[in-house]
């Protein structure tokens, strides 16, 4: 069943569409991109899950929008708002906002089963997706996850450990502190409600049960989420098929060609349908 109160419009022969998002001031347009199936075998729907300040144009999400093509599957990437092509404002992005948007794409494409793909703190964002959807009776059964460079908690265990007192200041004073992007020359904002918010999405504090087998890559030579925060991640799945593929040349995009076959792989392994019979 789609979701209730969504919009959608076709926007350019890009095939981007748009949904709204939210209500009244808070209603934002969310652009996504659903490539439909194109084989009759059974096989799950990727769906991609950016990082913070990344879009669904990155090289890894085209990436995985080029292998479902080839192999006839369903793909599903989105823009969070306040990222690429979607409405809102940057500085207003929270988890909880950005995993609303999240499911409301996913409900509104309506797949029965998925695979999902999380670059950082699309991580974070997947394994909340994979804890509400185990909240229904109904819904896309989860078949896999593939998390590159995971970042889930990183607004408490990342970040609050290493403020400094200008930033504290920055914070209570202006909502936001800024610091030097090395992917951008706009600065990174971080936000108070981001930090906050961040707080009440924890996944990090208790077992963590997806219900389904979870590939994660990680670099070691990853300067933003340390390869430690992988391993952390790793003990609270005692539950689920998890492997970790630890790349030791690797950075945080993990996005060099050996990088993205790696990605590919694991996405493979979830999505490779049986032969119908």
């Amino acid at each position: 069943m789609k979701a209730k109160g969504l919009a959608d419009t076709d926007m350019d022969d890009l095939g981007v569409q748009f949904i709204d998002v939210g209500k009244g001031a808070d209603q934002r347009a969310i652009a996504y991109f659903h490539r439909a199936p194109t084989r009759n075998s059974r096989g799950p729907m990727l769906v991609w899950l950016s990082g913070y300040r990344s879009d669904m144009l990155g090289s890894k999400a085209v990436s995985v929008d080029d292998y479902a093509a080839s192999t006839g599957l369903g793909c599903l990437r989105l823009d969070y708002s306040g990222h690429g092509q979607s409405g809102g404002a940057f500085t207003d992005g929270t988890i909880s906002r950005w995993l609303e948007e999240s499911l409301c794409v996913i409900d509104h494409v309506a797949p029965e089963e998925i695979v999902l793909i999380g670059s950082s703190m699309g991580g974070w964002i997947s394994l909340r997706v994979a804890e509400e959807l185990r909240k229904r009776t109904g819904g896309p059964e989860l078949k896999g996850m593939v998390l590159i460079a995971p970042a889930p908690d990183f607004t408490s265990d990342l970040i609050e450990p290493e403020l400094t007192e200008e930033q504290k200041a920055s914070l209570s004073t202006r909502g936001y502190f800024e610091e030097p992007s090395e992917y951008s020359p706009e600065p990174n904002i971080f936000t108070r409600a981001l930090i906050e918010d961040g707080r009440k999405n924890r996944v990090l504090d208790g077992i963590i049960e997806t219900g389904c087998p979870v590939h994660i890559l990680q670099g070691m030579r990853d300067p933003d989420v340390p390869y430690q925060h992988a391993l952390k991640l790793l003990e609270h799945l005692p539950a689920d098929d998890t492997v970790l593929t630890l790349v030791r040349d690797g950075d945080h995009r993990l996005s060099r060609p050996q990088d993205l076959e790696r990605m590919i792989q694991a996405i493979a392994n979830f999505s490779v349908a049986p032969e119908p019979r």
